[in-house]
């Protein structure tokens, strides 16, 4: 049977600046039986994706963005290398139905490589947070690699995908400025409702486009969510988000809780999916771990606008990264271009 096998992470929930980016990706599984493990994606792509940066073979590096994300103080490589070339690779190899529209001006199809960080942000439907410090003009992209680099991992992906019936269907990822966040924040009384707020739009966009193939006798369709925070049961959640979907747990420990999903769409169409929340699941899921990198990447491509619009009224400022030591240093050092009002706005209260 045909399986929609679907990942969703964050990044940036911990962090004192900066927005805080929630990634999905969805891929197509052409034979799977329902009942067995999800199936290993890394073994299925072998030939074209690793877990290891430094691979001999020099494949196509897909693991959690942390431990892909390099130094910002690295010197032989840039600290995106690995980010850029996991993420816009997969991105490449989209079906042109899942890149969101635009194209480029002239109408005519987007390329493999978005030319700009704005081109990005356009094809994975991030929104630029509405914050004055995210909106400087486009910068180059990609900042790690090149066009042609990407080119050539694309056709190696397509090639390792075609042979093994795997399709990658859509990637995208929500960015919530700190405005956002904090409002959130302040309403709910905890900050796991900021990623809340994400994660129902990716589960929303997942149930409306391909929860139907889940209720087809022969289709099925799994979404896979890092655990995060101190919760453990999502049952109360899914159905506040999901009014009018039967929401059934399937199973619950430690580690994992597990849940059934039942209803109709807008269009009236019979719908099923199963959503599972694992603590630490980017390890064992691929399109987990690409959500990862691609929440990973978006949130220090916005990060680097944040740091060109202040590095423009302070030069000699030194950029951030925006986590809680790093934050607050840099908060002191800015103190004398960064009003009250910017300050109380930029800072996230979680």
């Amino acid at each position: 049977m045909p399986l929609i096998y679907a990942g969703i992470d964050e990044a940036g929930y911990g962090p004192l600046l900066g927005p805080l980016c929630v990634g999905m990706s969805v891929f197509h599984v052409e034979q799977w039986t329902d009942g067995e493990p999800a199936p290993d994606l890394w073994k299925q792509l072998s030939t074209a994706v690793c877990r290891e940066a430094g691979d001999k073979r020099r494949r196509i590096a897909v693991d959690d963005s942390k431990k892909l994300k390099l130094s910002n103080s690295s010197v032989s490589k840039h600290p995106l290398t690995h980010l850029e070339r996991g993420v816009l690779t997969f991105l490449g190899i989209l079906e042109p139905a899942a890149v969101p529209a635009g194209g480029t001006p002239d109408g005519t199809p987007s390329s493999a490589c978005p030319c700009h960080d704005a081109e990005f942000f356009d094809r994975i439907g991030a929104a630029v947070p509405s914050e004055a410090w995210y909106g400087v003009d486009a910068a180059p992209w990609p900042v790690a690699t090149s066009a042609d680099a990407i080119g050539i991992t694309v056709n190696t992906l397509r090639i390792a995908m075609e042979q093994s019936g795997v399709r990658a269907l859509d990637m995208r990822c929500q960015a919530m400025g700190e405005g956002t966040f904090n409002e959130l924040v302040h309403a709910a009384g905890t900050k796991a409702a900021a990623t809340e707020a994400a994660l129902v739009e990716h589960l929303w966009t997942i149930w409306d486009r391909y929860g139907a193939i889940g209720a087809e006798p022969n289709g099925g369709v799994r979404v896979i969510c890092d655990r995060q925070g101190g919760r453990s049961y999502y049952a109360e959640m899914l159905g506040r988000a999901f009014p009018g979907v039967e929401v059934q747990e399937t199973h619950h420990s430690e580690t994992q809780s597990r849940y059934e999903m039942r209803g109709s769409g807008d269009d009236g169409a019979a719908r099923h999916m199963h959503v599972l929340f694992l603590v630490e699941s980017e390890r064992q899921h691929l399109p987990v771990a690409l959500a990862s990198m691609l929440a990973k990447l978006t949130r220090e491509s916005m990060m680097a606008r944040f740091n060109r619009y202040w590095c423009a009224r302070l030069p000699e400022l030194k950029p951030t990264a925006g986590y809680r030591g790093d934050g607050w240093r840099w908060l002191e050092e800015a103190k004398g271009v960064v009003s009250a009002s910017e300050r109380l706005a930029m800072i996230r209260r979680a």
